[in-house]
């Protein structure tokens, strides 16, 4: 008769796994949030920035938790800080907006 095989033995490929998948899925993500919250935190008034939701604008200010957001001349929209996607353009990089009139 053979003797009762280990029961770690057993569990060591079922762990094996959950580290793999830790590895390769978990830790990224976690740390992909944690990026996200620092740049959310350090948002700046006049930084170019892209929405969840497909727009483009620029920080005009800030109200608690929101961030309203200049997208034309005449046009501000209140939007969650935490639907911000990325900054496309810190506001000290940004240079001014060359004419498109062209001089003749």
């Amino acid at each position: 008769m053979q003797p009762a095989p280990n029961p770690l033995l057993s569990f060591l490929p079922i762990a094996a796994i959950f580290l793999i998948f830790y590895l390769l899925v978990i830790r990224p993500q976690q740390r992909q949030t944690k990026e996200h919250q620092k740049m959310l935190e350090a948002l700046k008034k006049g930084d170019r920035v892209l929405t969840s939701g497909g727009l483009y604008g620029t920080v005009a200010g800030f109200r608690g938790t929101d961030v309203e957001l200049k997208i034309s001349e005449n046009t501000k929209v209140l939007v969650a800080r935490s639907a911000i996607s990325r900054v496309l353009a810190p506001a000290s990089a940004q240079t001014p907006e060359l004419s498109l009139t062209a001089s003749k």
